[in-house]
């Protein structure tokens, strides 16, 4: 399943928080989930989330891992011509976000475990093996670096033509505008 639920209670649950073992403990992943949401449908959460009662803090915790979340705007237009804003890709790896008893929720992001050192192949010489461990570590990053350049040149290309629409749009008003 893209999303699973759990509610913990009980004395195993104080390691991740004191308090949880006398309330309970909400525990949600969220895996492998591609969708698109409206921003309206955000928005329209903040009455339901708004009470005159403190509530009391439950203890959480969020895991998101390989997640690609699409945010259109679908508010009305401040101008008709205008083509409107383009849709916001948030992509997640893996991260954890964490509510502890204070209330604070805290942000972690979780890096791919690697092999422990005892585990690889035994190199051949004690001066051959850094190299090879870097060597290999770089191949690795090859197709992670090759993904964030890609991401980089569409973020450049979105900023490259909101950049002329928004010129565009100001020489409507003002012809001899130049920037």
């Amino acid at each position: 399943p893209e999303l699973s639920l759990r509610l913990e209670g009980g004395p195993g649950t104080a390691a991740p928080s004191p308090r949880a073992q006398h309330s309970d403990l909400l525990r949600v992943l969220l895996h492998g989930c591609h969708t698109e949401l409206c921003m309206s449908s955000l928005t329209s959460l903040g009455p339901f989330l708004e009470d005159e009662i403190i509530p009391e803090v439950i203890p959480m915790e969020i895991e998101v891992v390989d997640a690609k979340i699409t945010l259109k705007d679908d508010s009305p237009r401040v101008y008709p011509t205008s083509p409107g804003p383009l849709p916001i890709s948030l992509a997640v790896d893996h991260i954890i976000v964490r509510r502890r008893d204070d209330g604070v929720f805290y942000l972690t992001e979780e890096k791919p475990v690697s092999v422990p050192e005892e585990q690889k192949a035994p190199a051949e010489s004690g001066l051959a093996a850094p190299a090879a461990g870097a060597r290999g570590l770089q191949l690795k990053q090859v197709p992670e670096l090759q993904r964030e350049l890609q991401t980089m040149k569409l973020a450049l290309a979105e900023a490259n033509m909101d950049k002329a629409r928004l010129l565009q749009e100001i020489r409507k008003y003002n012809p001899l505008f130049q920037l």
